[in-house]
């Protein structure tokens, strides 16, 4: 059975980012199921709401995370419903291309969203866990939606690859500075997923052939392993381990790692054309 870090006699909510598809919308079921009263955000509002129906969140509401201003009111709008219990930083955009090749557009919406909105968002969700503490409500969990990614060089997806990095590395540094207030932070690392995002992808890029070489999950699997994180001291999770200590070991000699990128190409290149031809 799932742990339940909100029940009727003690409930929390919870607000979901970027949550109308993937990754998000499967956090967002999954917070459902563990008993929190859930808000499911995304910068397109009806997607947000029919997503909210289906799963049986209790709102589906459109938030700009670039906004500052607009977290804090979701946060204020969350405990309406019962004390803030979770927020988590999912929403994320994934422009894969060289950065030499990537729009001046793209790379700031790269920056804003998948860094700079978590940033916003944390304080949001900080700022009422310690107001609700004051109350006698203590402790809370944010969550960040991070990536394989972030342990090392990924070619053909480096700006994303550093926002993700920088994510885990403000996960990795919140999660002590927030300690006294019993606020945990937690991020997953999970490998390729099957999303939207993956998909738009090009096909004949050097991105997609890398994440093709590895482990493809589900968003419910993500969703899963994610949430088992709240409420335990466990900062950050990589789906799955073993490409996390790959990724990490040619971080520290991309050098010579870096050689056999082109041989892992070739293998994701193979698969995605086994699977095109099936």
């Amino acid at each position: 059975m799932p742990k339940t870090l909100s029940s009727p006699k003690n409930p929390r909510s919870a607000v979901v980012t970027g949550a109308a598809r993937g990754i998000g919308r499967a956090i967002a079921a999954e917070l459902v199921d563990r008993g929190y009263q859930v808000i499911v955000t995304d910068l397109d509002a009806a997607a947000a709401e029919a997503t909210a129906k289906e799963i049986g969140a209790v709102a589906g509401l459109a938030l700009d995370v670039t906004e500052e201003d607009a977290n804090h009111l979701m946060a204020a709008r969350a405990c309406t419903y019962a004390p803030l219990g979770a927020w988590v930083c999912n929403a994320g955009v994934g422009f894969d291309g060289a950065m030499t090749d990537l729009t001046s557009s793209q790379v700031r919406t790269l920056i804003d969203v998948n860094f700079a909105a978590v940033i916003w968002g944390s304080r949001a969700a900080a700022g009422v866990f310690r107001a609700q503490a004051a109350q006698g409500v203590r402790g809370g969990d944010i969550g960040i939606t991070s990536s394989l990614s972030a342990h090392g060089p990924v070619p053909g997806l480096s700006v994303y690859a550093a926002t993700k990095a920088a994510v885990l590395s403000l996960a990795t540094s919140l999660n002590v500075e927030l300690r006294k207030d019993r606020i945990h932070v937690h991020a997953i690392c999970p490998d390729g997923v099957d999303t939207q995002m993956v998909t738009d992808m090009n096909p004949d890029g050097q991105a997609r052939a890398l994440i093709a070489a590895g482990k493809f999950y589900q968003p419910p699997e993500v969703a899963r392993a994610f949430v088992d994180m709240f409420g335990t001291r466990r900062v950050y999770r990589t789906l799955p381990a073993w490409r996390g200590v790959i990724l990490r070991a040619s971080g520290v000699v991309p050098g010579p790692a870096m050689r056999t990128e082109p041989l892992i190409r070739r293998m994701g290149e193979r698969k995605l054309r086994k699977d095109s031809a099936s």
